[in-house]
């Protein structure tokens, strides 16, 4: 199998999914696009992820990147229905792909926090329907059309998780790593963000309620990793 990744910033990557990828020799290309490294052509790639950032998707004119990797996730995940796995601003951008849009929240969600995930979906099973998760986000996916699937909910953000054929998107973060919040705290955006929502002394405590649930989170991830990867064969021997 040979995966297509697409990184917006080198610090969010596929965090421990990358380990699951390598003990099942999954080819990987990682394109960083925020350093102006162009998109290659998608017929020879099974499958595509593509990780968060902190840019928003209207910011076109600032990252002129951001126009071609929408016309290229749309053209993998809606024309050529391909699995596709979109996480935080990956999921952001799937959302604005299938004719959702995305729009600024009215409270933030950041830190360790929980989401209720729908009665049946293929990503998502064998876990519990309260999942705990991190969050990092100031925006969200709104008005998906109605070939679109909800997956997964929180109060402050109606669309954690949804599906459209092949493709998923996940608002929210289980990739993480130990060494996730202390490197994702080093981008300003972030930082203020965190020292706005929760205030200017939350990062240890962050770090902390991150530590304590990594075994869950670890644990979400391999069960996703596993659906995702039974999607992907699947559409193989259809």
């Amino acid at each position: 199998m040979k995966f297509l990744v697409l990184q917006h910033i080198n610090i969010e990557h596929p965090g421990i999914f990358l380990k699951f990828m390598k003990e099942d020799n999954v080819q990987i290309d990682t394109i960083e696009l925020d350093e102006n490294e162009k998109i290659p052509q998608l017929n020879k790639y099974d499958a595509m992820i593509v990780m968060g950032g902190p840019m928003d998707t209207w910011q076109e004119e600032t990252y002129p990147w951001l126009k071609p990797e929408k016309e290229e996730i749309h053209k993998f995940a809606c024309v050529q229905k391909k699995p596709f796995l979109g996480l935080c601003l990956g999921a952001q951008l799937l959302g604005e792909a299938v004719g959702g849009k995305v729009r600024k929240m009215k409270t933030p969600e950041i830190g360790v926090l929980g989401v209720s995930l729908s009665d049946s979906n293929s990503l998502f099973k064998g876990l519990n329907k309260e999942l705990k998760v991190l969050q990092w986000h100031s925006y969200e996916v709104h008005d998906l059309p109605s070939n679109t699937n909800l997956l997964a909910s929180s109060p402050e953000c109606k669309v954690q998780a949804f599906s459209s054929d092949n493709a998923f998107g996940l608002q929210f973060h289980v990739e993480q790593t130990n060494d996730t919040v202390p490197q994702w705290a080093c981008v300003p955006e972030y930082k203020s963000a965190l020292e706005k929502t929760l205030g200017p002394n939350a990062l240890e405590k962050f770090k902390k309620d991150v530590q304590d649930n990594l075994s869950l989170f670890n644990n979400s991830a391999r069960t996703i990793y596993n659906n995702f990867k039974k999607i992907l064969n699947l559409r193989f021997y259809l």
